[in-house]
């Protein structure tokens, strides 16, 4: 798929740069400061992975899906390269991991955010109906 500026979003595995999302995410992220290495690459293998790709070809971008495909799945791990940050793609990359699902017609698509609300808001999605029925089992404690 073509996006704007010459930008290519791929849902496709091989094409991850994983130096670069582990790099991403473990150095630059709220939620995985730190998380090492082979953990990024077990979360790669066992997930679908959205690359978003500039026009040489350089991963720009990245999220990851955890999900059955018959009834649920968690957006995780959304990023954008800084130098790529209010371009759009953001937005073009969560639209793609969205209409990714929607031939499967699952029950529930969730995400988490600290700081991008209003972005998620404008593509669909909506705080949970009844928070109190979630609950967490945390290895933090």
């Amino acid at each position: 798929m073509n996006e704007p500026n010459s930008y290519e979003i791929a849902v496709d595995t091989d094409r991850i740069n994983v130096d670069r999302v582990h790099h991403w995410l473990s150095t630059d992220t709220y939620w995985a400061l730190g998380r090492e290495r082979d953990v990024v690459e077990r979360a790669i293998r066992g997930s679908v992975n959205i690359g978003v790709y500039d026009a040489t070809g350089d991963q720009v971008a990245y999220a990851r899906i955890v999900t059955d495909l018959a009834t649920f799945a968690w957006l995780c791990d959304v990023y954008v390269s800084r130098d790529h940050r209010a371009t759009g793609i953001g937005r073009a990359l969560v639209t793609a991991a969205r209409d990714h699902l929607a031939p499967y017609k699952l029950k529930r698509i969730i995400l988490a955010t600290h700081d991008a609300h209003g972005l998620y808001s404008q593509l669909g999605f909506a705080p949970l109906p009844n928070p109190e029925h979630w609950m967490v089992l945390s290895a933090e404690g």
